[in-house]
């Protein structure tokens, strides 16, 4: 009984709960005989910092940009066609870490399987390949920019 009261203690559940908050858990649990403890945390996503968060990356990187919007405007709906379109929701990252080269670039070759960029959801970073052969006519995206479900991300003509 001695134990039992012990893990009934407030000190031990902040200690899990610490424990959860440390190491970037959303829950613990721990079970012994018939006492079992869970401590979760909710994750709340604020809508205004998403939004926020592109307007202060599109500043910096306003350089490369103005190609984006442009094969934007001039993409015909044929050409929305042949572009490869995100799998998920996520943040695109067109260089496999910062600072390192792209990927890809506008005008290179690629074949079916070659990786053209990377979306991060639920922290796992995925590869997006390339679903055909044939050169990038224009990436319709900024690196670290959020992205939606089956947004065109490259058009390979």
């Amino acid at each position: 009984m001695t134990k039992e009261k012990n893990k009934l203690d407030p000190d031990f559940i902040r200690q899990l709960a610490q424990l959860v908050e440390t190491h970037d858990l959303t829950e613990i649990e721990i079970e012994e005989d018939d006492l079992r403890i869970r401590v979760a945390r909710e994750i709340v996503v604020q809508q205004a910092a998403l939004n926020a968060q592109p307007v202060a990356m599109a500043a910096p990187a306003a350089a490369p940009t103005p190609s984006a919007p442009v094969a934007i405007a001039d993409s015909s709906d044929s050409n929305l066609a042949n572009a490869v379109r995100s799998p998920m929701v996520g943040t695109a990252y067109l260089a496999p870490e910062p600072g390192a080269a792209p990927f890809v670039s506008v005008g290179d070759q690629v074949k079916v399987g070659d990786t053209l960029m990377i979306v991060e959801a639920m922290k796992t970073m995925n590869q997006i390949p390339s679903t055909k052969s044939g050169k990038i006519t224009a990436i319709l995206i900024e690196d670290a920019q959020p992205v939606e479900f089956d947004e065109p991300l490259v058009i390979i003509e």
